[in-house]
């Protein structure tokens, strides 16, 4: 028995180790373009804030025109192109779910099984164990069982927000991988706001907004770190005592 503990303990042990790192830390969410379960924080490239685009070479005609040509013209297309360009991405989520599923399921089974004289043992029986009574050659199996389970879901989200986001890598068919971080604070209170994912050019409005919908791998975060994000989580030793008891 004591050995039996003994395993219990390891093998629970060795269960929780994985989850011992990330006591007290949020789930980390996966980089676009990666394979899960790769943990990385999303966060913009700085090098490509640090990349200027390159000006376009004045025009022949232009040399001596009144009107300028290119993002910064007047009738320019000033929608991010390009490595290190801003894009506004639009978060506007309301979305609800309900989900309610119930399941019932009983069975009864009877197996009988009689053979009349089953081979003369009865005779048999009655002279080796005289006064027994008459055999009765039967043999007779019942089961039931039955199971019923129920679960109900119901989830209503709604976020608002609006962030800039940098293009942080140009992708061969013309698709940009952008990112952006936006971080405010209050008091001891920080609010963290994070987007990334993949857009295509095309899906970029004349304001240069962009909707979260037309984000391919999109990944949000929104949450906050400070002393009331602290006081409502639960102390280490409560999340580690929640790993590792089986009860």
């Amino acid at each position: 028995m004591r050995r039996a503990l003994v395993l219990l303990g390891l093998a629970l042990a060795a269960t929780g180790c994985s989850r011992l790192e990330n006591v007290g830390k949020p789930p980390e969410m996966t980089p676009p373009g990666r394979p899960m379960p790769v943990m990385a924080p999303i966060a913009p490239e700085r090098i490509a804030l640090a990349t200027p685009r390159l000006p376009p070479p004045p025009e022949s005609y232009a040399a001596g025109s009144l009107w300028r040509n290119g993002p910064t013209s007047l009738f320019g297309d000033r929608r991010a192109q390009t490595l290190g360009d801003i894009v506004t991405v639009v978060i506007e989520i309301d979305e609800s779910a309900s989900i309610s599923n119930e399941t019932t399921r009983d069975r009864t089974g009877n197996e009988n099984l009689s053979i009349a004289a089953l081979l003369g043992l009865p005779s048999v029986a009655d002279t080796i164990l005289p006064g027994a009574g008459t055999l009765e050659p039967a043999a007779s199996v019942a089961s039931s069982s039955g199971s019923s389970g129920a679960g109900t879901v119901d989830r209503e989200e709604e976020i608002t927000l609006r962030i800039a986001a940098t293009v942080t890598d140009m992708l061969p068919n013309g698709h940009m991988v952008i990112a952006g971080t936006q971080e405010i604070r209050v008091n001891y209170e920080l609010r963290d706001l994070q987007v990334a994912g993949v857009i295509r050019p095309e899906d970029i409005t004349r304001k240069n907004e962009i909707t979260y919908d037309k984000i391919a791998d999109a990944r949000i975060l929104y949450g906050g770190r400070g002393q009331i994000t602290d006081v409502q989580q639960p102390r280490y030793g409560q999340q580690v005592a929640d790993i590792i008891l089986p009860f």
